[in-house]
């Protein structure tokens, strides 16, 4: 048995903390005591030290199962630069030789990433059955109730996956989910007992700020305002590539700032460099979609921005999460033109098949078509036996889904009331007036003064492309600075 001294020491040795952040000590003991555990902790509360301490203190081989190649990719670079050898991530991007070569010799390894997709494959699913999974992380556990039904399903797999695993011990990390969702992903995974370790979803150091505009270019105007004067970094985002890309070309031409587009069009290798540029304070702002953000760990965001309605408050509260994980005053913007609900519905829609699609994908016999990710999404169903009744009736019951989660975020936007409050009421979390920060909110605040909050950007004296933070720059610039290269 595990004792707290020993997850201390290992805090200490291994990471150079004294203490746990909230949630972390408590998920661990779960786990070093046999529990599965379902962990909810905020945006930048650190769920990846717990599986990561975990590896530490039992040397048992830790399988995290992860959304994104980018985020397997980061994640296990941060695990190298702490001095972890034995952590990869088996990724579409590599050969058939480079994954053979890790599935021949997972006993070697530490930690491994891996996406749902990948996993569910026979050849691998196999070669992770000959080895003794210590511990099975679902990173991002939300996806199974929001990304499962009509996204990518194979995230419906992992209940059967990890009973073929011989039901390794499981931990669940998100950052968001309402006592719904977490009930949903307990079921999936056909854990129903699991522990639940919840923290307050709130970040008090992040202000909620919603503007209302009739026209839209009275809104474009605003952002370049915004961009122009507040603190950066920030993130602004968008429901559709085009304008991200439109944007981050009005205000590349309008602002001083060192802007760039980020959505799923580009290519990994531009996806990467643009990512990294941001890590290191060599671009000002991200005009992105969704594709952005998810495991970033850049602690100095001090404003996203979302330019269109989100479809639900989960999606936002995960993106507006990005900002101030250095606990520093941050805001939280969201630019609304009334109408903007019907983007957000029409998205929200796109990719749930409707009754004459379902009849349809039924009757072809054809397997995966590529391009056509609704028949995929069918031929999915199809091929792990479900009837057109059962596919019919769950995606109804999908749709009603995403028309009450647009309600929601729309009744944020909306309300006269406070936002925080709102928010806290969603997620069925209480706290009292007096938990409120100094400044909360402009619905309590209604004329937003950002120098008050300490946001106001102080003159630049840096041309456009230069770091912000110099600390944090590449080597090439600290050479220029200490032999004065530039003259």
């Amino acid at each position: 048995m595990i004792t707290t001294e020993q997850l201390y020491q290992a805090l200490k040795q291994r990471f150079g903390f004294s203490q746990f952040r909230p949630g972390q000590l408590e998920a661990l003991t779960a786990l070093t005591g046999g529990h599965d555990t379902l962990a909810v902790l905020p945006t930048g509360a650190g769920k990846t030290l717990i599986y990561e301490l975990y590896g530490v203190v039992t040397q048992q081989l830790v399988l995290i199962v992860s959304p994104l190649i980018s985020l397997m990719q980061d994640q296990v670079t941060a695990l190298n630069v702490k001095g972890e050898k034995r952590a990869a991530a088996l990724t579409s991007l590599m050969t058939y030789p480079e994954k053979r070569e890790i599935l021949r010799h997972l006993a070697a390894y530490r930690y491994l990433f891996v996406s749902p997709e990948m996993l569910s494959q026979d050849q691998v699913l196999s070669a992770f059955q000959t080895t003794q999974v210590g511990l099975l992380v679902i990173d991002e556990a939300h996806c199974i109730s929001t990304w499962g039904p009509d996204f990518r399903p194979e995230y419906l797999l992992l209940g059967r996956i990890r009973h073929q695993l011989n039901d390794p011990l499981t931990l669940m990390a998100t950052a968001t989910a309402t006592k719904q969702v977490r009930n949903d992903i307990k079921q999936k995974l056909q854990l129903p007992q699991a522990s639940e370790i919840v923290q307050p979803v709130d970040r008090p150091n992040i202000f909620l700020n919603v503007e209302t505009f009739e026209a839209r270019v009275d809104k474009d105007d605003r952002l370049i305002e915004l961009v122009s004067s507040l603190k950066k970094p920030g993130v602004i985002y968008f429901s559709s590539k085009k304008k991200a890309n439109e944007m981050a070309e009005l205000l590349t031409a309008k602002t001083p700032c060192s802007v760039a587009a980020y959505h799923a069009d580009l290519d990994p290798e531009t996806r990467f460099k643009i990512q990294q540029q941001f890590m290191q304070d060599q671009l000002d702002v991200i005009c992105a979609t969704s594709a952005f953000g998810m495991g970033i760990d850049k602690n100095n965001v001090r404003f996203v921005v979302h330019y269109h309605v989100p479809s639900d408050l989960e999606s936002y509260w995960q993106e507006i999460g990005r900002a101030g994980r250095d606990g520093q005053q941050s805001v939280a913007i969201l630019l609304y033109q009334p109408g903007d609900e019907q983007i957000a519905q029409f998205l929200s829609e796109a990719t749930v098949p409707q009754e004459n699609e379902i009849h349809y994908y039924f009757q072809q016999a054809a397997p995966r078509v590529a391009g056509d990710d609704k028949a995929n999404l069918i031929w999915f169903y199809k091929q792990h036996h479900f009837s057109e009744e059962q596919v019919q009736q769950s995606f109804a019951a999908r749709r009603d889904q995403r028309l009450t989660a647009l309600r929601k975020m729309m009744g944020y936007v909306r309300t006269p009331a406070c936002k925080r409050q709102y928010i806290w009421q969603y997620f069925n979390q209480t706290a009292g007036d007096d938990e409120k920060p100094v400044h909360c909110c402009s619905s309590e605040e209604p004329a937003v003064d950002f120098a008050t909050l300490g946001l106001l950007d102080t003159p630049a004296k840096r041309q456009k492309g230069d770091p912000i933070n110099q600390r944090s720059a590449g080597w090439q610039f600290i050479l220029q600075q200490l032999f004065n290269l530039n003259g």
